[in-house]
């Protein structure tokens, strides 16, 4: 049977933070690529995906963790002998105020311990996984990684500073080692969502917090949700299009396109 338009099967994708949200979508889209989709998650649940032509590996794996991330590479080496494919995806987020005037020192005000939980997986773990799935590219010459960034890393987010902190270093690691690997036949690139429809980031957690430090309800934060003035195509993203957008880039079909982060808000911009 002749390969698709974008020719991903057989071709070993992994893809961490999969077991929802974004990750999920991109590994489904793999899947339905006929691709092989290791999907990576600290949730020891495999969660459910649709039928598809490819193949699914699911691992457990805490990206804060080298040994954790050494051990899904030596799996996937064995079995399939290749990576051709890191969609570094995991991430968390935490809002926080950098200081917070009616509480100082308080449930909401930023402190070390929030600090060093979202830098060790949105950065520290873009980094040991980058590296780690790297090597082995590398020893034959060819590979994609693709790193998930956010529109706030770009344009900064009330209430999420240390968030949109990290994503704003994923897009210099993704110019950076674009440089560095590109002339050893790796192609490095970011993505960029923008608003989306609920993620697995959206919890009442998340939202009480978000809330707190934007100084609003729960119930206005919900509703902002559907306004969608500032977006051009006025509505959210569907994470469908993102995953649409990484198997691009992840194929042969996107083999000119390195060093970049790709914005994917429906042309909502800073003006």
């Amino acid at each position: 049977m002749a390969a698709s338009w974008l020719g991903l099967e057989g071709k070993v994708a992994v893809v961490t933070g999969a077991a929802s949200g974004i990750g999920k979508a991109v590994a489904q889209e793999f899947l339905d690529n006929g691709a092989i989709a290791v999907v990576c998650d600290i949730n020891p649940n495999v969660p459910e995906f649709k039928p598809a032509p490819g193949t699914l590996e699911y691992v457990n794996v805490d990206v804060t963790e080298r040994e954790s991330i050494a051990a899904m590479v030596d799996f996937v080496m064995e079995k399939y002998g290749k990576i051709d494919i890191l969609v570094n995806n995991a991430g968390i987020n935490i809002p926080r105020l950098l200081v917070d005037k009616n509480d100082p020192r308080g449930q909401f005000e930023l402190d070390e311990r929030v600090w060093d939980r979202v830098m060790g997986i949105n950065l520290k773990g873009v980094y040991m996984c980058a590296q780690e799935c790297g090597r082995v590219m590398v020893d034959r010459g060819e590979g994609v990684i693709i790193n998930m960034s956010s529109e706030c890393g770009l344009e900064g987010s009330e209430g999420q500073s240390v968030y949109a902190a990290t994503k704003g270093a994923v897009n210099a690691l993704t110019r950076s080692w674009a440089k560095e690997m590109g002339k050893l036949g790796i192609r490095v690139v970011g993505v960029a969502p923008g608003i989306l429809e609920a993620t697995g980031l959206r919890t009442l957690e998340y939202e009480t917090a978000l809330a707190y430090t934007r100084n609003i309800t729960v119930d206005d934060l919900r509703a902002g949700y559907s306004k969608t003035s500032t977006t051009p195509l006025g509505r959210s993203g569907r994470l469908t299009e993102v995953a649409d957008l990484v198997n691009f880039l992840a194929s042969d079909r996107a083999s000119f396109i390195c060093g970049t982060t790709i914005n994917v808000a429906g042309g909502k911009t800073r003006g």
